[in-house]
């Protein structure tokens, strides 16, 4: 199943001006992955390109109904402090979704990092948003291909 599977990781911040070229560069790469033989596609449930690479999976899902969105959330309090309106596409994401896996219960230190390894343990590929060489995602990126993954970084 790894051979088959994709993850994302990326930035929570997406700057205004750069969102209509994210979300073409996104769905780009995911079509281009599922041509590849890929049909199961990871994410962490967080705000910014992890919601918007659930949305893209959803909405291909009509053209290839074949296709999977599996989120991996670090815990069950994950949405704690975000806004109404985040929670409430959170919620509808999840679902969604053809499965949910929680990495911990209660939200630890290292609950995000074990989510994120988990993706990447997970996967083959990984479809990333790093503009940025350090956080989490930077890190992500580094453990994917520090872990054989090919890694394709639509920021580029």
């Amino acid at each position: 199943m790894r051979e088959h599977t994709c993850c994302f990781t990326g930035h929570r911040k997406i700057p205004q001006t750069e969102l209509g070229n994210v979300k073409q560069e996104l769905r780009k790469a995911i079509i281009s992955a599922i041509n590849d033989g890929y049909l199961y596609f990871g994410a962490g449930g967080a705000l910014g390109f992890d919601t918007l690479a659930a949305q893209t999976v959803l909405e291909l899902k009509k053209k290839y109904p074949d296709i999977r969105l599996i989120l991996v959330l670090p815990c069950l309090s994950q949405t704690r402090n975000w806004k109404a309106a985040n929670i409430s596409e959170y919620e509808r994401i999840k679902q969604k979704a053809d499965k949910v896996v929680y990495t911990s219960k209660e939200y630890t230190r290292d609950c995000m990092f074990k989510r994120n390894c988990h993706l990447v343990d997970n996967s083959s590929l990984c479809i990333c948003y790093l503009k940025e060489q350090s956080g989490g995602t930077a890190y992500t990126v580094k453990y994917a291909t520090t872990h054989g993954l090919t890694v394709h970084n639509i920021a580029l």
